[in-house]
């Protein structure tokens, strides 16, 4: 007999993780990635990008419509996008044989992950996705219990809007796939409705298909662009797991991830979902072998933390362990998490590194910058304006200029990073840039005149990477013309 749903502590859960989230939600300002979901739907809307798919600009429009300029509003979905998590994370528990309190420790190795919380607080692609995979997740754990095929059909709809917002579930439906041949149960391969739910996914990726092709295949160039950024920025191949476990949970989520894993692929009462085991490990291979980011394996979270929670629940830990499935445990990592994951601290309490303070610093002095831009715009003098246009180095700043700076008064914002380079070129009579951010040895590559005109001050702030001291140039006299010139200060 099915355990039956533990209500009152799994919604007391989710119901404390979407408070402590929208208490939250306000702090600071948007973060680079969801300026540039709202410059793309609000000013650029397509059916895809060079970096992602059409439904993430989309979501941030609509949200945008509803609550214009509002960082709260944009942030209602990451919200309830947790919450859900957290009560789906319980069900995949009570499909495996938990009762109440495997599913209670599920729910809250869950809510207390430090990467699940901090995706939670934003808009992001990687918000959406790992939402996708767990609700995929539930729906093939219930099919093994119930042989209800219509479920089948749900994950397939349930993957092809994932699709739209990444194309990462791909790799987790290559690890099902793998652990479904390995361990059974094989004849889901048998079922029609798996056949026509993995169908959708192509007919509604065609717009986007479609897009790609009339670009060049753009998106070719991503997997490259995040192994480099992996390499040199987040610590190599090398780091991907270790960040990927301590994310999990620096006490509880790390052991429960392990845990889970063996379980799944070892215990006799989770005999029935060892595909799930091999599919982790599968997709970890997978992740690691091609250098992606570590929090790509956020997604596989909510089916390890519900193993280990029905094994715990059916057989006491070892004893050097058993003290990580209590409530101080819990507790104390409920707390880390917050203070790590969520922007609950003062301006001046943090340390101004991007990889310590990586959300508050990539949250502050967006206004400014517009602002900053706006101003030595309007000190040029007006017969040049109508032949200058206005450029950010990265697509985060081209983004902050687009949503912020057309309302100061300057034209739409061009970008020679990523998305935003595809998003325009420069008008063939443009003979001035001002430009933001970079370096003049960089630019100056492209113009003959490169001269700084201005610099972003952001008052009680020390953190460079917060827009503090973003220098404005003002570039005269392209040294190619108009396109010529923006194919080669594409940053990839």
């Amino acid at each position: 007999m099915t355990p039956a749903f533990a209500r009152l502590p799994v919604l007391a859960i989710a119901g404390a993780t979407g408070a402590v989230l929208l208490a939250v939600s306000g702090r600071f300002g948007y973060f680079g990635d969801e300026l540039y979901f709202l410059a793309s739907g609000r000013y650029h809307p397509a059916w895809g990008y060079a970096d992602n798919p059409w439904l993430l600009p989309l979501l941030a429009r609509l949200f945008d419509l509803m609550s214009p300029g509002s960082v709260v509003g944009l942030r209602l979905l990451p919200m309830v996008l947790t919450v859900l998590g957290v009560v789906l994370t319980a069900l995949i528990a009570r499909e495996f044989g938990g009762g109440a309190r495997a599913q209670t420790i599920a729910a809250a190795a869950f809510a207390i992950s430090p990467q699940l919380l901090g995706t939670g607080h934003l808009l992001m692609t990687c918000t959406v996705d790992p939402f996708c995979w767990v609700l995929v997740s539930w729906l093939v754990a219930r099919w093994v219990r119930t042989r209800d095929d219509w479920l089948l059909l749900y994950a397939g709809l349930t993957t092809a809007i994932a699709m739209q917002a990444k194309f990462l579930i791909i790799a987790f439906w290559f690890g099902l796939v793998i652990g479904l041949l390995v361990s059974g149960p094989r004849e889901i391969f048998r079922r029609p409705l798996l056949w026509a739910g993995a169908a959708v996914t192509p007919l509604v990726s065609v717009p986007t298909i479609l897009w790609q092709a009339h670009h060049g295949w753009a998106y070719r160039a991503m997997p490259g662009v995040i192994a480099g950024q992996v390499d040199q920025a987040w610590g190599g191949r090398s780091a991907i797991l270790p960040m990927a476990v301590l994310t999990a949970g620096l006490f509880v989520g790390a052991f429960l991830l392990f845990h889970g894993c063996y379980c799944l692929l070892r215990a006799p009462e989770l005999r029935d979902y060892r595909f799930f085991g091999w599919a982790c490990i599968v997709v970890t291979i997978v992740i690691v072998a091609s250098a992606g980011r570590y929090y790509y394996l956020s997604g596989l979270y909510a089916v390890l933390f519900a193993a280990s929670g029905t094994r715990i629940e059916r057989r006491m830990p070892a004893r050097w362990w058993r003290w990580v499935p209590t409530w101080p445990a819990f507790a104390v990592s409920a707390l880390l998490a917050v203070y790590i994951a969520l922007p609950i601290r003062p301006l001046d309490a943090f340390t101004g590194s991007a990889l310590v303070d990586f959300l508050p610093v990539s949250s502050i002095g967006w206004p400014q910058l517009a602002h900053t831009a706006a101003t030595a715009y309007d000190q040029l003098p007006a017969e040049t304006r109508a032949h200058t246009v206005v450029m950010g180095d990265t697509y985060w700043q081209a983004s902050a200029l687009d949503v912020y700076g057309r309302a100061d008064g300057i034209p739409r914002a061009y970008g020679p990073e990523r998305g935003y380079w595809y998003m325009g070129t420069p008008p063939a009579s443009t003979r001035q840039v001002l430009y933001v951010g970079g370096t003049g040895g960089s630019i100056g590559r492209f113009f003959d005149s490169v001269r700084q005109v201005g610099t972003v001050r952001l008052a009680h702030v020390d953190a460079e990477a917060a827009n503090q001291g973003v220098p404005i140039w003002l570039c005269a006299g392209p040294r190619d013309s108009w396109p010529r010139l923006w194919n080669q200060m594409y940053q990839p």
